[in-house]
């Protein structure tokens, strides 16, 4: 086909009637389809079902015997931490538990080190002025909602196939304000990018102006293959060890969930740290609870016993999601290969297709596509404060939905964006 700005004003004028003319009959049908976040769907749900059977069938007690229906272990039960150790390539001392949400656990670690400051602080970060924190981006709107919520600036970092602009981020840690980075390491949202060992390897060696300076190292999806035999591309290196290896041993705090393991709403969250970040955590967490759920520790454990029986459980989940994805990469092809349109990430695993329609354009797709009964996440979520720079990003859940609802939705997605690049190219 031939690419829209080589097209005449004539071909493009007859482009676009026929386009408004899919458009309209897309309206006409009704549709209310949701695909604005990546939440598990109740296939992925189910495989999880009887779950908390083992409980009441061989019993409450730890493989230590501790009674997890008890006070004790603020850690968590080693039975569980040792799984989330073998998940994030650590030890089991580096881990500790918390409950469903690992973006509690990020809010939580920002916040003590506001009130507190973090052990190797000359002071609280909330009486440092005009504290600043970097955000690769496209990125997670939820990261960047914390920081901002915390009075942060947040400073936008260009993304590249292997991760964060390095030279970049090493420029901007020359200002002792810049107090910390968000990484989300592997298939990273809504990109699907995995960072590179030497992205991450300068990551850790980096010389900072903040000598408290820390990387939330979201490792929400280092399981989360499409198919088994991604795995491998899919793994990053043990970024606590680089940052032990290179004298940085405080530099990160690493997060994952079992949020899309499980149950989305009843998982069980980590953080992994050095024993200086624990202890320090450990102290103050202390006052605020006296332990976790230890309950659904336990038959997460007994489900979940080790990395195989993990990877054996995600493979279930990439039957489930794979045939999602390959549906959007589809139909995005057959509609959008050779027009100039638009490009779009083909991951390997995660949550999300990151969409880059023509700059200028995202906003009016997305509300068009609401206007025709597909909602979309907001165009520009996926930056600082709500705004992308070129109004072109436009991310894509396809996890919950059915194949065949998705390609209802892309198909309607499509047509919004070869419309508004229509209207852009004939604008100029």
């Amino acid at each position: 086909m031939k690419s829209y700005v080589e097209m005449s004003r004539e071909e493009l004028a007859n482009e676009r009637a026929m386009l408004k003319s899919m458009y309209e009959k897309y309206k006409e049908m009704g549709l209310a389809l949701d695909m604005t976040r990546g939440k598990p769907s109740p296939e992925q749900l189910d495989l999880s079902v009887g779950m908390y059977s083992n409980l009441s069938k061989d019993g409450y007690k730890a493989k230590d015997g501790t009674d997890t229906r008890n006070y004790s272990c603020p850690a968590g039960i080693n039975d569980m931490r040792e799984v989330f150790a073998q998940i994030l390539d650590t030890t089991y001392d580096k881990i500790f538990l918390g409950n469903s949400s690992s973006l509690n656990q990020m809010f939580d670690s920002i916040m003590r080190a506001m009130v507190f400051g973090e052990h190797d602080s000359d002071k609280p970060w909330a009486q440092i002025e005009g504290r600043k924190w970097l955000c690769p981006a496209p990125g997670y709107d939820r990261h960047f909602r914390v920081t901002e919520t915390l009075g942060f600036e947040l400073i936008t970092v260009p993304m590249t196939e292997s991760g964060p602009d390095m030279d970049v981020v090493e420029e901007l840690v020359k200002d002792e304000k810049v107090l910390g980075i968000w990484c989300n390491p592997v298939y990273s949202n809504p990109d699907g990018i995995v960072y590179s060992e030497e992205t991450c390897r300068r990551l850790a060696s980096m010389k900072t102006a903040a000598k408290d300076f820390r990387i939330y190292w979201d490792n929400a999806y280092v399981i989360h293959h499409l198919s088994d035999d991604k795995a491998k591309q899919g793994k990053v290196p043990d970024i606590l060890g680089l940052c032990e290896e290179y004298d940085n041993p405080s530099r990160v705090y690493e997060f994952a969930s079992t949020s899309k393991v499980t149950f989305a709403g009843a998982g069980i969250s980590c953080i992994a740290a050095n024993k200086d970040n624990l202890d320090y955590a450990k102290k103050i967490m202390a006052v605020q609870t006296i332990c976790n759920n230890k309950v659904n520790q336990l038959a997460h454990a007994r489900m979940l016993p080790d990395l195989k029986a993990v990877m054996a459980h995600m493979s279930k989940h990439a039957g489930i999601l794979r045939p999602k994805f390959e549906m959007v990469d589809k139909v995005l092809s057959e509609n959008l290969d050779g027009t100039g349109v638009a490009t779009w990430h083909k991951p390997m695993g995660g949550y999300f297709v990151s969409l880059f329609v023509m700059p200028g354009t995202a906003d009016k797709v997305v509300q068009m596509c609401k206007d025709a009964g597909v909602a979309l996440t907001p165009a520009g979520a996926t930056y600082p404060y709500g705004k992308d720079p070129a109004n072109s990003n436009i991310r894509i859940a396809p996890s919950f939905p059915s194949v065949s609802d998705i390609e209802q939705a892309v198909n309607v997605l499509a047509v919004c964006a070869k419309i508004t690049a229509i209207d852009k190219i004939l604008e100029a």
